[in-house]
Parts: structure tokens; C-alpha cells; sequence
């Protein structure tokens, strides 16, 4: 990976939109939802804080977070699309 988030921001691969119903009928794109989950693919250094240090990252590479459906900025590198969030608009670890 040739991103590398900067301070507290987190690089996250969203999931790939569910394609059948519950029931196998098969989504238009058009009906499909966005994932609210994803897998944080690189991770920032860290949150400065006011003294001048850098606070630890609580997520690390490979961790499934869950996010809220409309944050972070859309980025599309090499052909995928990613969200880049500040840790803080995690709302979950999976697992």
C-alpha cells in the first residue's frame, strides 16, 4: 500500500455492498446500500496532542471497524476506492 495516513486519520476499505437479499433475489445497484464496515488497510502515526506527543492508534492494520454510512472522504488509488477517517469516526472494532 502506498498510502500512509497521516497524524490520526485511518486509510478503511469499505465492504463490497450486499448483492442479493436475505431471500436470493438479486439487487439492482441501484437498491444496493452502503456497508457501514469495513477493514482498515494503513494507519496513521497518531493524534498529537497539546504537550507535543503522539497518542497510539487503537485500530491496526487488518481490524474490521464499524463507520458511519456517509463519513470519511471518498478516495479512489490504483483502481479501488477507499475512506480516509480521523480514528475518532470509528464507532466500532469487530471481533
Amino acid at each position: 500500500m502506498n498510502i500512509k495516513p497521516l497524524y490520526d486519520n485511518v486509510l478503511v476499505k469499505r465492504a463490497d455492498p450486499e448483492e442479493r437479499t436475505a431471500g436470493g433475489l438479486f439487487l439492482p445497484s441501484s437498491a444496493q446500500q452502503k456497508q457501514v464496515w469495513g477493514e482498515v488497510k494503513a494507519v496513521g502515526n497518531g493524534k498529537a496532542l497539546k504537550n507535543g506527543e503522539l497518542r497510539a492508534p487503537s485500530v491496526t492494520v487488518g481490524d474490521r471497524v464499524l463507520l458511519a454510512k456517509w463519513g470519511g472522504n471518498e478516495v479512489s488509488w490504483e483502481g479501488e476506492d477507499y475512506l480516509i477517517l480521523k480514528e475518532s469516526e470509528l464507532l466500532a472494532v469487530i471481533g
